[in-house]
């Protein structure tokens, strides 16, 4: 098969993987090089002690758009991957003792609404209805559509001035209700892509209508056992994954990309390539090109999503009254945000995401065990240069102390295995720029045709795909990404 009909995708994160089933499915030659010693990008995973510990991302929402993949060439995700309903989807907990359980069960979350304020059941409604709208036009219509030049831009502008989408989420958020805590419950999503819900376009209160109707899953086996179904379907369909191997150089002649070059002076030709890396070091790689030290330096510039801080655990015992996903809110909503997005400041009193799989699958931990992370948002190395080295372990105890104290009083006594993940594992991981966890911040001025394009506007065959283009980050985002780059591709 001569090159001109083979593509290279550079990186097995969700969207590469997404990328490679769709050209593979299309008889397109597909290789995927992956530099780490597993697939999946940052959704990695560790076996340690018996126990499986998920990278991330731990939240799957829109399964259709992962059943797509399958049904392409006529197969059933549920071959090779198992999905099961979480409820409720998160628990939310405050320092006051507040508990407030989020799901799509609409009489119990209006109790729970009530609970908190029920003037606000009919403004939640309300909420719920523009969700659905902007669900429709910003994810339904434009969600897999790669935003090439500013003219496309200009024609979704309708739709997204409709639904305001120069207001901030959570100031969307408090136009329809008005108790504090309930703000904070319907516009903490966009931290889970890597946006401030402060500033980030109220286009993304779409993922509440997303939750709603497509429920919220978890992977049997874990986030990973997804990606190796990805990469089994991929497989069976004749595609290539390399693992271990980094790629160093993207060759290219003129106007064309030709090749990679990797670690291990391996050197592949390719008639097309897509990068599923992050965005500055993917231009670093075509090293003497004058456009790519320019995109480099262009995209420096920009505003880059946090990090984040992960703690890996696991206890002796189980936690039945612990639900799969709980978020533990710091008394400060609005300024640890700026702290983290703006001041740079490392908050010791950090909001917490709590992922407990072994709620959901027992098997995730020995038996008698339990597996956890506890996830805090962190600013990215550009805003905070912390030597994580010696911070880690601090940090770590801060991080343990809020679970302890909200949730599991003898936490120290119980735990078994434990470690950490910070920014600049991040870096050295992922080749992510300032240990970024989510690519460039989904602000209005950094989201369709603003992001980096789904085609390279110098190299009319590179490509790229993932967190850093059009939709942007979370698993339907990447995968959407995915859609679009293929229909370019094709």
């Amino acid at each position: 098969m001569s090159a001109s009909s083979n593509a290279i995708i550079i990186g097995s994160g969700f969207g590469g993987l997404a990328l490679a089933i769709r050209l593979q499915s299309a008889g397109i030659a597909t290789t995927v090089i992956e530099a780490r010693d597993r697939p999946g990008g940052r959704a990695y995973v560790w076996k340690r002690d018996g126990y499986t510990f998920d990278a991330g991302p731990t939240v799957i929402t829109d399964p259709a758009c992962l059943e797509d993949l399958w049904s392409l060439s006529g197969h059933s995700m549920a071959e090779d991957v198992t999905l099961i309903p979480v409820q409720p989807f998160y628990r939310l907990l405050w320092n006051d003792g507040t508990r407030f359980n989020y799901s799509n069960d609409e009489a119990s979350l209006n109790a729970e609404i009530a609970q908190l304020d029920p003037a606000d059941v009919m403004g939640y409604a309300r909420f719920l209805e523009h969700s659905r709208g902007v669900y429709q036009e910003g994810y339904v219509k434009l969600g897999a559509v790669p935003f090439l030049n500013f003219s496309s831009m200009i024609r979704a502008a309708p739709a997204l001035m409709k639904y305001q989408a120069w207001r901030s989420v959570y100031d969307l958020v408090s136009s329809f209700v008005r108790n504090e805590k309930l703000r904070q419950a319907l516009s903490f999503h966009t931290l889970l892509v890597g946006g401030n819900p402060m500033q980030t376009s109220s286009i993304y209160t779409l993922i509440h209508h997303l939750e709603k109707s497509g429920g919220v899953w978890f992977a049997k086996g874990g986030t990973n056992a997804l990606v190796a179904g990805m990469v089994a379907l991929f497989e069976r369909l004749g595609g290539t994954l390399l693992l271990g191997d980094a790629v160093n150089r993207i060759t290219y002649s003129g106007r064309r990309v030709t090749g990679i070059v990797t670690a291990s002076g391996r050197t592949l030709a390719a008639g097309m390539i897509a990068s599923n890396g992050d965005l500055v070091h993917s231009y670093g790689l075509l090293s003497g090109s004058a456009y790519a030290a320019r995109r480099v330096r262009s995209l420096q510039k920009r505003r880059f999503s946090p990090s984040l801080f992960v703690v890996h655990f696991g206890l002796k015992g189980r936690f039945p009254d612990i639900p799969h996903h709980s978020i533990l809110f710091s008394d400060r909503y609005g300024p640890l945000l700026e702290d983290i997005y703006r001041h740079g400041r490392l908050p010791n009193d950090p909001s917490l995401y709590l992922h407990h799989p072994s709620a959901t699958d027992p098997a995730m931990a020995p038996a008698g065990h339990a597996t956890f992370y506890a996830l805090a948002p962190v600013p990215h190395q550009g805003k905070a240069p912390v030597d994580w080295g010696v911070e880690g372990p601090r940090y770590r105890k801060i991080v343990l102390d809020r679970v302890r104290d909200m949730l599991i009083p003898d936490l120290y006594a119980r735990l078994d295995t434990c470690f950490h993940y910070t920014p600049q594992d991040f870096t050295d991981d992922l080749g992510a720029h300032l240990g970024n966890a989510f690519s460039l911040e989904p602000i209005l001025t950094q989201s369709a045709w603003f992001r980096a394009h789904n085609r390279d506007d110098h190299f009319a065959n590179l490509y790229f795909v993932g967190a850093g283009t059009h939709p942007g980050a979370g698993i339907p985002g990447v995968v959407g990404s995915a859609k679009a780059t293929a229909g370019l591709m094709l």
